[in-house]
C-alpha cells in the first residue's frame, strides 16, 4: 500500500477559478491501492464502534462513503444538494465563498438513534460538514464521527465544527495554501 497518500493528489492550479489550488482525487480513485488504502484506514478507525449507517456528501463523499459503508457492513445515506432526492427532505442552507447552498436528507433516511457516521472527501471551511451535522442531528442520529480524505487545515474547518463535539479524522492534512 502506498505510504504517502498525498503522493495519489494530483494538484490543480486555477480550478475551479483563479487563486485556488485544487485537491484532484480522480487519481486517488483510479488507483486501486490507493483507494483501498483510504477505505481500509477510514474504515478500521470506526470499526471498534457501532456504525449503523455512513451518511455521504454529494458527490465525492458517495464515492469513499459508500465503499466505507460496505466495508463496515453499514447502510448509506446519500446527502445531496436540493432538488436532488425523490423523497420528503429535511433541509438545511450554509454559506459558502460566493453565496449559500442547501443539502437535503430524507425524512425517513433512519431511525431515531441510529448511530451515523458521515464521510465525505474534503474539509475546507466547515461550512458543508456543519450542515451535515445539522441534519443528521435533525433526524436524531448519534454521530460516531466525521472523516474526511483531505482537511486543509489552514482554513480552519476543524474550529469550526469542534462546538459539536463530534470526532474528526482527516487521512490527509494540508496546513499551508
Amino acid at each position: 500500500m502506498p505510504s504517502d497518500l498525498k503522493a495519489c493528489i494530483r494538484d490543480v492550479p486555477g480550478f475551479p477559478k483563479p487563486g485556488i489550488v485544487f485537491k484532484d482525487i480522480t487519481t486517488v480513485l483510479q488507483d486501486g491501492r490507493c483507494l483501498r488504502e483510504i477505505v481500509d484506514r477510514i474504515a478500521e478507525r470506526y470499526r471498534p464502534q457501532r456504525v449503523d449507517t455512513v451518511a455521504a456528501v454529494d458527490a465525492r463523499g458517495f464515492i469513499v462513503g459508500s465503499a466505507v459503508a460496505y466495508s463496515l457492513g453499514a447502510g448509506l445515506v446519500p446527502i445531496r444538494k436540493k432538488g436532488k432526492l425523490p423523497w420528503k427532505t429535511h433541509q438545511t442552507s450554509y454559506a459558502l465563498e460566493y453565496g449559500t447552498d442547501t443539502l437535503e436528507i430524507h425524512q425517513d433516511a433512519f431511525a431515531p438513534g441510529t448511530h451515523v457516521l458521515i464521510v465525505d472527501d474534503l474539509l475546507a471551511t466547515g461550512g458543508t460538514a456543519e450542515a451535515v451535522v445539522k441534519l443528521i442531528q435533525q433526524l436524531q442520529g448519534r454521530i460516531v464521527g466525521v472523516a474526511f480524505l483531505i482537511e486543509l487545515g489552514f482554513l480552519k474547518g476543524r474550529d469550526r465544527l469542534q462546538s459539536y463535539g463530534v470526532d474528526l479524522f482527516s487521512l490527509i492534512t494540508y496546513d499551508k495554501e
